[in-house]
């Protein structure tokens, strides 16, 4: 029987509009979360097992992210010419980071004494070891010197070649003054950094396209490791923090959004991709490439996006700052240890050192909360126990809220600094200018909204021979033109 032949009252999908459909990343990515969590609830060892899959992806991005993060930076000053903008650009980040993530804090400190999820428990703490934590976690954490120390690579190079971000952004930002210094041979070696880029960019949408399969293996991993059963025990806090997470990510992030003149809600469309790779992989490192690239898209300048969020990813963890008050107090209020409202604020005061320069990868808070309760005499190390079990739980939020956090950081400061085309924003949020990436160039995607204000090419002529034609278009510049009224 034809499509055409259907029997009456039944409706048939196009198959065409299906394999569209199943094409786009982000239900790939949907399809590999719920199948890994399907898969790690029936078969938790084979679920277990399947650990190198997502371990694997993750990999496979991050030794992409040093060099990326170079290129943009370099590419960026030096396109730039001004060390003072880049100061300022700097000093206006920080600032941002410092405001927001003490903000994100206190609302977890907040809800933590307004809801008491550890209340009750009881725990006594002699029946507590520190058996079976990380070894990062029982270890001694550096200071402040000894971090600030950190930043400096033994050579240029190895900064290249570690998973530290900002060794990085340091060697970026030195190599890009001399590039301006140099004169007419750093304008060479300049444009050929932008190049690499570009090939950099293609080699990170292929290695995206495995991101399907690295969500369905972390998902299984961390449903058949740690189950569902671990959350009924300890749910009043998993839910609390989620919620806080959410109150943080709408009200206080969509707050900054509309100061600046945009809105939140069609933003987190526009990043639905890279938040599903998060969700599944637990970890905000193998969407920093795919951010830069998508802000930078929004109209955001190159310089701007180049030195805000991979610095972002170390000084704008909000996720994570969330999680480190209310995992504090929470362990408190478990063991039966009554914080004053002076202990809590020192220990917020300690939590603004060690939820800095800790990346975005899988643990990153649970390791700063470690440090965070060996830094305070207040609750023992040890205590670490009683939510070690749920971490990989909480861990998603944390990530989740720092992407978004970084997101609208970026785009705060490109507009404070007047390097956010703002019209062009909103286009592309609405959706006017669609995200598309190299490896989609054989399909023509036709933007949506108002056709009058849209320029396509020409009957006949493929996308390929128009990009080639008009070097401002989407394939031979960072930003696509905005719309104009035709």
């Amino acid at each position: 029987m034809s499509r055409n032949d259907a029997a009456p009252g039944t409706v048939t999908a196009p198959s065409g509009r299906i394999r569209r459909l199943l094409s786009l990343l982000y239900v790939q990515c949907l399809i590999g979360v719920l199948a890994g969590a399907a898969v790690g609830w029936l078969w938790p060892s084979f679920g277990a097992d399947l650990k190198p899959l997502g371990d694997g992806f993750i990999a496979l991005v991050r030794m992409m992210i040093a060099p990326v993060i170079f290129c943009t930076v370099v590419h960026g000053i030096a396109s730039m010419g001004n060390a003072r903008a880049v100061g300022r650009v700097s000093l206006k980040a920080l600032i941002y980071f410092e405001v927001l993530t003490t903000v994100a804090m206190v609302i977890g400190l907040v809800v933590v004494n307004l809801v008491k999820p550890g209340s009750g428990l009881h725990v006594d703490p002699s029946t507590l070891s520190t058996e079976g934590l990380p070894p990062e976690a029982t270890q001694s954490h550096e200071s402040v010197s000894a971090f600030v120390l950190s930043i400096i690579p033994d050579t240029l190079p190895s900064a290249l070649t570690g998973h530290e971000i900002l060794p990085v952004l340091l060697i970026s930002v030195l190599f890009g003054f001399g590039l301006n210094a140099a004169g007419e041979a750093g304008a060479g070696i300049s444009q050929g950094v932008e190049k690499l880029s570009k090939v950099l960019f293609t080699l990170i949408r292929w290695v995206m396209r495995l991101a399907p399969i690295g969500a369905f293996g972390s998902m299984a991993f961390t449903i058949g490791s740690y189950g569902l059963d671990t959350l009924r025990h300890l749910s009043l806090l998993v839910g609390s923090f989620w919620l806080t997470a959410l109150f943080f990510v709408l009200v206080v992030l969509g707050t900054v959004m509309r100061i600046n003149g945009l809105r939140l809600l069609p933003f987190l469309r526009y990043i639905k991709e890279e938040l599903l790779i998060v969700l599944g992989t637990s970890s905000s490192e193998p969407v920093l490439p795919r951010m830069m690239a998508k802000l930078q898209h929004a109209g955001a300048s190159k310089p701007v996006v180049g030195i805000t969020l991979p610095a972002g990813y170390s000084f704008n963890l909000d996720g994570t700052a969330i999680y480190l008050t209310m995992g504090s107090v929470f362990l408190a209020q478990a063991l039966g240890i009554d914080l004053s409202l002076t202990q809590q604020l020192s220990m917020l005061a300690v939590m603004l050192l060690t939820s800095k320069g800790a990346a975005g990868v899988t643990g990153s808070g649970f390791i700063a909360l470690a440090a965070t309760l060996s830094a305070v005499p207040h609750v023992p190390v040890a205590a670490l126990a009683l939510i070690f079990g749920i971490d990989r739980f909480m861990s998603e939020a944390r990530a989740l809220t720092s992407v978004v956090g970084n997101g609208v950081a970026t785009l705060a400061v490109a507009k404070w600094e007047g390097q956010l085309d703002e019209d062009r924003a909103r286009a592309v949020l609405r959706g006017e200018i669609p995200y598309t990436s190299a490896a989609d160039t054989d399909r023509t995607h036709k933007p949506q909204g108002d056709p009058k204000s849209q320029a396509g090419p020409a009957p006949g002529v493929k996308l390929e021979e128009t990009e080639a034609a008009d070097p401002k278009s989407a394939a031979g510049s960072d930003r696509d033109p905005v719309p104009t009224a035709g």
